[in-house]
């Protein structure tokens, strides 16, 4: 403390204490500079956003909202992002809107909750779900799971029609069978004690008709397809005579009636 009176005394001690005051104030001030322009870089930083390109309901499961592309990936300056908004539709797996979201606003966390396990969340426009029963020989029972794919066939027994729908032949039944469907998912697999199994498959509406008459009807079968790469020769219709004896299908639509 003496010391330092003792500088201010002097002329030079004052001198020296006068610019290493400047000093300090000129590294603080530089210091504050600094400090703000990296605040404004950050807050003009550009950063990708998800969001709504259209009205989404409330209880629209997060996995509709990224497979039918109700959201674009937008770029925005870092001060426009709200708390908590997404920036990866990987984000929205396992769940479900809260409320309405408007077009053109950030999805946040604050718009979802984890969802419930509830298959119409995750259905979308003309996708059902249809549950068709299955024994364990017909439906890979023993090894199906839910998110598998597979392709599905019909076993049908027709009767040979003229083109006027008139029984020809004697009206004996012909059996044939057919791939009816290919690449279905398997939503869920409901598994019983005897072996057999309620499939849930989701298909189109159109799907959903055609397998519930199928099943009814005729006999489905299910062949699993390979979990990447897999792929599909066209579909044909496979009798005695195509299996033994090499007729090609188009003779068979005649020897059933059709046109060919």
């Amino acid at each position: 403390m003496a010391f330092a009176q003792r500088l201010i005394a002097t002329r030079r001690g004052a001198v020296l204490l006068a610019a290493l005051a400047a000093i300090l104030a000129g590294i603080l001030i530089v210091a504050y500079v600094a400090r703000y322009r990296n605040s404004v870089n950050a807050e003009g930083a550009p950063v990708t956003v998800l969001v709504a390109k259209q009205a989404i309901a409330k209880g629209t499961a997060g996995t509709v909202i990224a497979s039918t592309g109700l959201y674009s990936a937008t770029t925005i300056r870092q001060s426009q992002l709200l708390n908590g908004a997404y920036s990866d539709a990987s984000s929205l797996r396992d769940k479900v809107t809260t409320r309405d979201i408007y077009p053109g606003s950030q999805l946040t966390a604050a718009d979802f909750a984890p969802a419930a396990s509830n298959l119409a969340s995750s259905l979308t426009k003309h996708q059902r779900i249809v549950t068709i029963p299955f024994d364990s020989t017909h439906g890979l029972t023993a090894d199906l799971q839910a998110g598998d794919h597979v392709d599905i066939y019909a076993l049908f027994n027709l009767i040979p029609v003229d083109r006027n729908g008139t029984p020809i032949g004697g009206g004996a039944a012909h059996t044939a069978l057919r791939m009816i469907m290919s690449n279905v998912y398997v939503a869920n697999v409901s598994k019983g004690s005897s072996g057999n199994a309620n499939i849930d498959f989701r298909v189109s509406d159109d799907q959903a008709t055609e397998l519930a008459f199928a099943s009814d009807n005729g006999k489905l079968w299910l062949a699993l397809r390979p979990s990447a790469g897999a792929k599909t020769a066209p579909p044909s219709i496979v009798t005695a005579e195509t299996l033994m004896l090499g007729v090609q299908p188009q003779l068979v639509y005649k020897a059933l009636g059709g046109r060919g």
